[in-house]
């Protein structure tokens, strides 16, 4: 019975957070099946990175840690391969559709995509660890996640109806993204200061704010407010296209 708790909070988070999202989608919403054909793809995503990331931890790589070695399983092994296979079903699936026709459905499948992800990823932690782990997870691995998803999901948004620049649009997104969980997860496995693991709830912290912002931004244009515009210098995260494109 406590197993069964323990598998059933590690998946609440990720059922509140797709919750939220879908409440957010409120002017023209998604229909279900592609929504849970999206969350599926993104779990599906999950089973080669668990392959992957538990044979790297086989290696050398993972022995005798240095800074450079934190960098490479930081960077390259986790926030790349990760946002990759989750960016891949995004494109695959849900942005060759006909029912992703606005931009703030970039967000919604963004989001699903990586609660997929999240779920598959919590049920194995929670098949490995305890409570503490998957509390743990509740407030800090699920919420990266999904703001990691409304961050890709934005500039699949922008990328979809903007035709000359979408390669730009979703590579600018996947480079953001896998910054920001790279430094993410180096800050949680760096050896060099125990306190420097605070430094990962900044990075949280700041894509939450962004996240919220493009959330904004893609709203204002499902209602067709095409006045949404983020001012700033050259390579600010946000933008706003002024094509119409489709």
């Amino acid at each position: 019975m406590n197993d069964l708790l323990l598998y059933l909070f590690a998946v609440l988070p990720v059922a509140i957070i797709c919750w939220i999202i879908f409440r957010l989608d409120k002017f023209e919403k998604e229909p279900a099946w592609p929504l849970l054909i999206t969350f599926l793809i993104g779990g599906i995503c999950t089973i080669p990175i668990l392959f992957w990331e538990s044979w790297v931890s086989t290696t050398s790589l993972e022995q005798d840690v240095n800074t450079w070695k934190t960098i490479v399983i930081a960077f390259l092994v986790v926030a790349l391969s990760e946002e990759f296979v989750k960016s891949l079903g995004v494109y695959l699936y849900p942005y060759q559709q006909s029912f992703f026709n606005e931009r703030m459905d970039g967000i919604i499948y963004g989001v699903m995509t990586a609660m997929g992800f999240a779920a598959v990823e919590n049920i194995f932690y929670a098949y490995q660890h305890d409570w503490a782990t998957i509390i743990v997870r509740a407030f800090t691995a699920v919420p990266t996640h999904a703001v990691f998803g409304v961050i890709t999901g934005y500039y699949f948004g922008m990328a979809k109806f903007n035709k000359e620049k979408k390669w730009s649009y979703i590579l600018r997104g996947f480079v953001i993204v896998v910054g920001l969980h790279g430094l993410y997860d180096f800050f949680i496995i760096q050896k060099i200061h125990e306190n420097l693991m605070g430094a990962a709830l900044l990075v949280l912290g700041f894509s939450i704010y962004l996240s919220v912002e493009m959330v904004k931004l893609h709203r204002k244009h499902s209602e067709g407010n095409n006045q949404a515009i983020v001012e700033g210098e050259e390579g600010n995260f946000i933008e706003k296209d002024d094509s119409e494109n489709a």
